[in-house]
Order: C-alpha cells, then structure tokens, then sequence
C-alpha cells in the first residue's frame, strides 16, 4: 500500500470482513438465547464476558497485537451490550436523572442500544427490580473520598435482590456555563459535596464568592445552567454535552483520583469466575461480647480468605443496639473454604453476592 486511497480499499475491505464475522456472532447469540428462554438462565453473565476479555486480551500479547488491554474490553463491552439485547432486551434501572454519574456508569457497562429506566432514589431502584420492572439496577456504594453509600448497605440487608457485578468510574467534572466569559457567571449550581470537591479550582479562577446553588445531582445543575445565561454548572462531561451546555475547563476536581465504586443488582446466581469477590451482611449472634468480631473474622484468616473490606452500620432494629457488619472478600459464596466459614456461621450471615473482581480506578 504506497497512497492514501490504496490503505482506505484495503480499510474498507477489513471492515466489510468484521461486519460478516459480527453478523456470524450474533446469529449464534440468538441460539443462546433461545436456549436461556428454554431454560431460564440469565442473559448478562458478567463472569462469562470477563473471560472473554481475559482470553482475548492474552491472545493479543501472544500475537504482539497494536491493542492494550482497555480497548480490547471497551471495544468488547459494547459487542457484548449489542448482544445481550439480540438475546433479550432488558431494560436497566438506575440513579438519575439522566446525566448523571450512575447513568454514565451504566452505559459504561450496558452500551447506548439498551432501554434505561432513570429514577430519582436508590430505593426506587430496588423496588422497580423487586417487581420486576427492570432485569438490572445500577447504583453507587462507595466513594474513594466520602466513603459508603449507606443507603445501598441498608436496602441491600433487607433486599432479595443481589449483586451481580461491581465497576469503578473515576470521577471528573467540567465547569460548563452558555456565558461568554468567566465574568459574565452570577451563579453556580452543583451538587452540594460537588463544590467540595472542585473548591481549588473555584478559588484559582477567583469564582469562590460567586453564589453557589446546591442541587440534588450534578445533571440537574447542567439542566439549570442550560436555562440560565448567567450561571455555570460543576457536573459531569456527558450531563453537559446531553444537556447542550458548553464546557469552559475540563477536569476541574481537586484531586485526580477520585473514584466512585458501582454494583449492578439483579435477581441471578454468577457462576465462579476463579477471580471472585462476594459481599456479605454479617449480625452477629452477640454483638456486645467482648472478642466477637474477632473470633468471627479468625476463621476467615484459618481459611486463608482475604477481606478486601469491613463496613460497620447501625443495625436498625427496634429495640437492640447494636452493629451489621458488611464484609467484601475474595472468593465466590461456592468455594469450598467460603462455604466451610459460611457454614459455621450460617445463622449470622446473609449472602449479598458473588460477582467477577475489578480493578480498582479502571
């Protein structure tokens, strides 16, 4: 190939091989499809995707492909979304408006062909799978700077409904505003922690003592300065590009590495991956006993079970003081060293979820 249009034949030409191969994928996704309606598996199978990735991902380094790790699974994720609604279209509920952190968080998983349903508590969420209105929830639980999400704790230790799978979004925000120029802002609108987070920036751009507007979420903050030539909003990218209002500075947090931790809820059983994670409520059959705790997170340590967390929350119930503890570790619920803990314990634990490990900030 020596000119430009000789590489776009050759282009053209590779593409019009992909789309055959793809079209060939899908014809057997449909099968596995008709075969889960027979039997009534479940269509997203995150252990199953992870796998693939991984297996593809080692092919490439074998072959010495021009592909890193993140696009194989990007590029992937998507044909993976396109699938799952060839087999079944299922309609994904999650923490709005849309917008927002969870949406972006969502599509990150489910790809833009699925049906999303935005609701406005995460006890919306659970409800709407609990009745069957949506196959998949999506919301956070934990912040790598505010810490957990109780309310997710508290509705996942009353709730039939499961962790299916967990994702990691780092968390940018842009400055967006329709003034022409940084003087022209009379108001500001974000969510309340969100001028926490960007205070640095606001104080470099001398915008710290312009009126500060607190919001329910950063998207509706993007909606309201979409309405308001004077104001600015501090919300995500894809709230300001969905709400048309432009971006004056990108990335404008304080700190880098802030990093909201997601699960998606559903009504399955994951099979075991090898690379596993589990979430558990533990209640303690004696919680004021001196050494209880211990003794209970001992029998982890004898079975060689590494904790990846510990979250202690009141308990809530009438008439008792005292803690829940959720506990993350790694493993699936169906390993034989979990089970033996389990087991031992099966009074004082609930089983919230095994789902495949991911990295964390990725």
């Amino acid at each position: 190939m020596k000119t430009l249009d000789e590489c776009r034949v050759h282009i053209d030409k590779i593409d019009n091989e992909i789309l055959e191969l793809l079209n060939k994928r899908m014809k057997v996704v449909e099968r596995v499809g008709e075969i889960k309606n027979e039997t009534g598996g479940a269509i997203y199978r995150p252990e199953r995707e992870k796998a693939i990735i991984k297996r593809l991902s080692a092919k490439n380094k074998e072959d010495n492909g021009l592909l890193n790790d993140s696009a194989i699974e990007a590029i992937y994720l998507e044909i993976f979304a396109v699938a799952r609604n060839l087999e079944l279209p299922e309609r994904i509920a999650y923490l709005g408006p849309e917008g927002s952190f969870t949406h972006q968080a969502a599509e990150s998983r489910f790809g833009a062909m699925s049906s999303y349903l935005s609701l406005s508590s995460i006890q919306s969420v659970f409800k709407t799978i609990e009745a069957g209105r949506a196959k998949f929830g999506v919301v956070p639980v934990e912040n790598s700077r505010d810490g957990v999400v109780g309310e997710t704790l508290d509705l996942l230790a009353k709730s039939p409904i499961k962790i299916v799978s967990e994702l990691y979004m780092p968390i940018h925000m842009a400055f967006a505003s329709k003034a022409r120029e940084l003087k022209d802002i009379k108001r500001i609108y974000s969510k309340d922690k969100g001028f926490g987070q960007c205070r640095e920036f606001l104080q470099e751009h001398e915008l710290i003592n312009i009126e500060q507007i607190p919001v329910e979420s950063t998207a509706k903050a993007a909606i309201l300065a979409a309405a308001d030539p004077e104001a600015a909003a501090i919300c995500s990218h894809i709230a300001a590009k969905l709400y048309g209002v432009p971006t004056m500075f990108e990335n404008v947090e304080d700190t880098v590495d802030n990093t909201t931790r997601f699960v998606i809820l559903s009504d399955f059983k994951n099979g075991i991956s090898k690379d596993d994670k589990t979430s558990i409520l533990v209640k303690l059959k004696d919680p004021l006993k001196a050494g209880s705790l211990v003794n209970f997170l001992q029998d982890f340590n004898n079975e060689k079970i590494n904790l990846s967390k510990i979250e202690s929350r009141p308990s809530k119930e009438k008439n008792k003081m005292g803690y829940w503890f959720f506990i993350d570790f790694f493993g699936h619920i169906d390993d034989e060293a979990v089970q033996r803990v389990v087991n031992k314990h099966a009074k004082e634990v609930t089983w919230l979820g095994s789902y495949v490990k991911e990295k964390y900030g990725i």
